[in-house]
């Protein structure tokens, strides 16, 4: 969605070079993952899976002394944010479709969970964890 590099788990590694991307770029963690939807019905073909997305802004590569910027991090926070977005033309579902095969999202949510708070820090972060309820299709 930010058009910038992502690492799970870790900083993003160039795979031309094997080294570390400089920021901005984004750091994916996998948080919980629940089987049960607590509907009635469960046949346990569902899962709730939470992630958190740390968007990281940081000094410019060969300037000395430069710093990551709020609002850098921000920016990739609004990208972030379409993940969410509804259909603008009021049909049912996401602006922006997850293409997992077998794997119906039925519901996304999105909260901040924060960020750096010091402007004069070297690198900037934002973050946002993202829940999505998921069920198998069988296709």
């Amino acid at each position: 969605m930010t058009g910038k590099p992502v690492g799970r788990r870790t900083v993003p590694i160039n795979p031309a070079t094997g080294q570390p991307y400089p920021p901005p770029y984004t750091i994916l963690d996998p948080l919980d993952r629940v089987s049960d939807d607590r509907t009635l019905a469960d046949r346990h073909t569902t899962a709730v899976c939470d992630y958190q997305a740390t968007f990281v802004s940081g000094p410019t590569p060969g300037t000395p002394d430069s710093r990551g910027g709020d609002e850098q991090a921000q920016w990739m926070t609004d990208r972030a944010w379409k993940l969410i977005e509804r259909r603008t033309d009021g049909a049912p579902g996401y602006q922006h479709p997850l293409a997992i095969p077998g794997v119906h999202c039925d519901r996304r949510e999105a909260r901040e969970a924060g960020g750096t708070s010091d402007g004069s820090d070297g690198i900037i972060t934002s973050v946002i964890r993202f829940r999505f309820f998921l069920e198998e299709t069988g296709a």
